[in-house]
């Protein structure tokens, strides 16, 4: 019992510093700070802490696709480039009331695939697309789900931020977590889709257009989708065939943001200057939590803790799939009170070796079984951006919506969105042909 002693309560403090208020990245480095302290070796620790920094973060060449990514979708969202695309979408499909949910769904796609920010894509589809969607006939609870729901596909659907670094803590090539991660994307679309087709039956169909008017919508929609479209799969195919690595891609994708809004005609200094200063901080938050995720992993395993989660998943036996299922629920609840960033930091560099070793008996194993069970995390932690109470994309839509839905509409709209998203986990992990048919 006195092993449990110091993990315990390194967890409990730093789970109520989190609760609390406190910047995380604070939090863990300060519980790893006190933890020290209070070790056998703190010399040794520290001496541990600084070499992990220096080569897991300030010179992994893999991390610098963070900022690039981050700017490559501020700059399309801020220059308006991905607003003209989701207009053009919206007269192409906006006929029907289905036809609008769709032409949402397809720019968050778009969104998803060109910046893997959730907040830009979140806000960027409330502004636009909710008083739409509440105009043709859809009620605010499914309007502000779909949206949510759309908005999140960023963290999924490559290039994701989340990739990176889960392909960054499982030691797996980048390039085959965005490869996994395709088939899944297009499960979740398409999982959407089929709902909002069926919340749409019995609303009422707008005018059709004339023949005319539809030719020119449709060429007035190549031209403000298709640069952003040769864009994204530019960036994508150059990682998945090999041609470039995910960070030069990233640089490669940033330029083409910028080549893209000179094209619109839409460059402007102080909108790069904008993006620039927003990636900036975006990205000092992601590495402070890195780093100080770094420190508490260091610590926290020195004192015991993963042998204690490892006897803690123990006690539900050795079966693999009750493990999978124990990981699986353990990294759902805690998507409720966590940010995404937390858990994979702190929680898959334990996890991992467990499942490393397990057989689940559909032939996967070494750096295959990673990447099933990487991409299967990942879904699993899309669900944390719309779970109350704080599912990120739920605060950026309320802030973006403003007095236009209610929080609850938003509670209500959700639900049915995160039911989808844990069936298509569960095929997932029934068929894994859909995470590895790629590789």
């Amino acid at each position: 019992m006195s092993d449990l002693v110091l993990p315990l309560a390194m967890a409990a403090l730093t789970l109520a510093g989190i609760l609390a208020g406190y910047r995380v990245a604070f939090v863990l480095a300060g519980s790893s700070a006190i933890f020290i302290l209070l070790s056998d070796l703190p010399i040794a620790f520290f001496n541990l802490i600084v070499s992990r920094i220096y080569a897991n973060v300030l010179t992994n060449w893999l991390l610098v696709a963070i900022p690039m990514f981050i700017f490559m979708g501020l700059i399309l969202e801020k220059s308006g480039v991905a607003e003209n695309a989701l207009k053009g979408a919206q007269r192409a499909l906006g006929g029907t009331a289905a036809g609008m949910g769709i032409a949402v769904l397809v720019i968050g796609v778009l969104l998803a695939a060109s910046s893997g920010v959730v907040g830009a894509s979140v806000v960027l589809l409330a502004l636009l697309a909710l008083p739409r969607m509440v105009e043709v006939g859809y009620d605010k609870a499914t309007s502000s789900g779909l949206i949510a729901a759309s908005g999140t596909l960023a963290i999924l659907i490559p290039p994701s931020v989340m990739l990176i670094v889960l392909g960054d803590q499982l030691q797996t090539p980048v390039p085959d977590m965005f490869a996994g991660a395709i088939g899944p994307g297009l499960l979740l679309v398409l999982l959407y889709g089929i709902y909002i087709i069926w919340r749409a039956r019995g609303l009422p169909r707008a005018e059709k257009a004339a023949p005319m008017g539809l030719l020119r919508g449709v060429l007035r929609t190549l031209i403000d989708v298709a640069p952003l479209l040769i864009l994204v799969l530019s960036v994508l195919g150059s990682i998945i065939t090999g041609l470039a690595t995910p960070t030069e891609a990233s640089g490669l994708g940033a330029l083409g943001a910028i080549l893209v809004t000179a094209l619109y005609r839409k460059f402007d200094v102080g909108v790069i200057m904008d993006a620039a200063r927003d990636t900036v901080l975006a990205t000092s938050m992601v590495m402070m939590v890195i780093v100080g995720a770094t420190c508490f992993s260091a610590v926290f395993k020195g004192i015991g803790g993963d042998a204690m989660i490892r006897d803690a998943l123990g006690a539900f036996g050795t079966a693999p799939w009750v493990v999978l299922m124990v990981v699986m629920a353990a990294i759902f609840v805690l998507g409720f009170v966590l940010d995404w960033l937390e858990i994979t930091l702190i929680l898959i560099p334990i996890f991992a070796p467990v499942i490393a070793g397990l057989d689940f008996g559909n032939g996967l194993e070494g750096q295959a079984l990673m990447i099933w069970f990487g991409v299967l995390v990942a879904v699993n932690l899309q669900t944390s951006f719309l779970t109350p109470p704080f599912g990120f994309a739920l605060f950026y839509l309320r802030g973006a919506a403003g007095d236009q839905v209610q929080t609850t509409e938003i509670y209500r709209g959700v639900m049915p969105f995160i039911t989808l998203q844990l069936f298509a986990l569960g095929l997932m992990m029934v068929f894994p042909w859909l995470i590895t048919g790629l590789l």
